[in-house]
This record gives C-alpha cells, structure tokens and sequence, in this order.
C-alpha cells in the first residue's frame, strides 16, 4: 500500500519522454547542471575570503610597494611623509 513501483516509475518516465522529447530534456539537464554548478560556486566564493582576484590584488599591491620603497624619493616626497609622521 504505499510506494511506488518501478513499473509505474517506467509508465511516468516514458510519457515524460514522448511529451518533451529527448533533445528537449537534455537540454533542460545541461541547463540544470550548469545552474547548479554557478551556485556552488558563488557558495564558495562567499565562504572564501581570499578568492582568486583578492590574491591577484595583493600581489600587486605588494609589487607596488616594493617598487615605491626601491625608487629614491624626490625632496617633496620626503617633507610629505615627514608632515604625515
């Protein structure tokens, strides 16, 4: 009394199929799968803080840095960070 049965399950599948056809429904699981796919993605994008463009900003900011402190300061450069410290 309760459950289906895979002949049932069978009957239900091939109408599925002779409504949609079956180009129809392959589609509509590449589109399903590739919606799916984007969430978790974006879900694990939120959990990670350090995603692939925050680590790209970083380096170069951290390039940056290192140029500034390799480059000899002009005079004014000098007498702003003096006013800043």
């Amino acid at each position: 009394m309760g459950g289906i049965s895979i002949w049932q399950l069978l009957i239900v599948f091939a109408i599925i199929i002779l409504l949609f056809g079956t180009k129809k429904l392959r589609n509509i699981g590449g589109d399903l799968g590739s919606a799916i796919k984007g969430f978790k993605k974006a879900v694990n994008e939120d959990k990670d803080p350090k995603s692939e463009n925050a680590e790209k900003t970083e380096a170069t900011e951290q390039l940056a840095e290192k140029t500034d402190a390799s480059e000899p300061k002009t005079p004014s450069e000098k007498t702003k960070e003096k006013d800043q410290a």
